[in-house]
């Protein structure tokens, strides 16, 4: 069974999406994202679509992470490899495989989203990830470099990623480049050369508003950037604790919703932060994110009439 993330705007089978693609490959599309197929285009049509990282609910096993992210009324899940000695990945790759991955997300009505493999690498998962269904593998990029030096070291980065984007391939997943301070995946400039010289269609970025806000730019205009190369979206903002989450920090994140929606972004908005506090509390501050990033969604798709100012 197939848990591969959904496509909101295109109402084919797997069978008919293949064809599709072979077609449009044919026709010289073969560079364009697979994120675009069937685009809507029209923000009023968007969906907000949530899921939730295992690494939130660390101290409990992958089977209770996957139990509080359901009863939260997350669609899918980003599970965690060993970053800051989370368990979850390296179980689920050694006790319970994609039969038993499969099983646990179908008993709990989620789909399977991403794997983040900080620790560990791409590699060592990709089987994994594509036995469960596919889904996106979400890591880091590489060292910075000076103005001077970025279109030759993108470029060069690109090319390393060629064996992972070979098991992409193999494994019908995607692999995502989060930027990071300090990386050469960081600033708005780094993005625009990332996107131009990225012509695979399982290649994208994995947005991180935190380290954009960091280098204070603007993260609407990262996403337009990103456009349809964007295929995980962090929300999450620079603050400290739990002011990283949605509706608790100083970030209306009302901008960034209409930001994606006008992009067109069709896979899942992921509340997110470092340093999560026990689990009860994580879950009282997740609920208050989701019902935030749905407010946040109703004010964008269905825009209140303006009111009188009180005198």
């Amino acid at each position: 069974m197939s848990r591969q993330p959904d496509f909101p705007s295109a109402p084919l089978d797997r069978r008919q999406l293949l064809g599709h693609i072979g077609r449009l490959a044919a026709a010289g599309w073969a560079t364009a994202p697979l994120t675009a197929l069937g685009a809507h285009g029209d923000s009023e049509r968007w969906t907000l679509r949530l899921s939730c990282s295992s690494i939130n609910f660390m101290s409990l096993p992958i089977e209770g992470a996957c139990q509080r992210i359901a009863e939260l009324g997350f669609e899918a899940v980003d599970i965690w490899s060993a970053h800051a000695g989370c368990p979850h990945l390296d179980d689920v790759l050694v006790r319970l495989g994609p039969g038993g991955l499969e099983e646990l997300l179908s008993k709990h009505n989620l789909k399977l989203y991403a794997f983040s493999v900080y620790r560990g690498g791409y590699g060592k998962y990709a089987e994994l990830l594509g036995k469960a269904g596919g889904g996106v593998a979400v890591r880091g990029s590489a060292r910075p470099c000076g103005p001077r030096e970025l279109t030759s070291r993108m470029k060069a980065f690109l090319e390393e990623l060629k064996p992972d984007l070979e098991l992409a391939e193999k494994y019908d997943s995607y692999l995502a480049i989060e930027n990071h301070g300090k990386a050469l995946l960081d600033s708005l400039d780094s993005m625009k050369a990332f996107v131009d010289l990225n012509s695979h269609p399982r290649l994208g970025i994995a947005l991180a508003p935190y380290h954009v806000q960091g280098r204070k730019e603007s993260v609407e205009e990262a996403i337009a950037v990103c456009g349809k190369q964007l295929l995980f979206f962090y929300a999450w903002q620079r603050a400290r604790g739990i002011g990283q989450l949605p509706g608790f920090g100083p970030t209306d994140c009302t901008p960034w919703i209409a930001a994606l929606a006008k992009a067109d972004y069709a896979w899942y908005v992921n509340p997110f932060m470092h340093h999560e506090p026990e689990p009860d509390a994580m879950s009282r501050a997740l609920r208050r994110s989701v019902e935030y990033l749905k407010e946040c969604s109703s004010k964008v798709l269905r825009p209140q009439p303006a009111t009188r100012a009180r005198l």
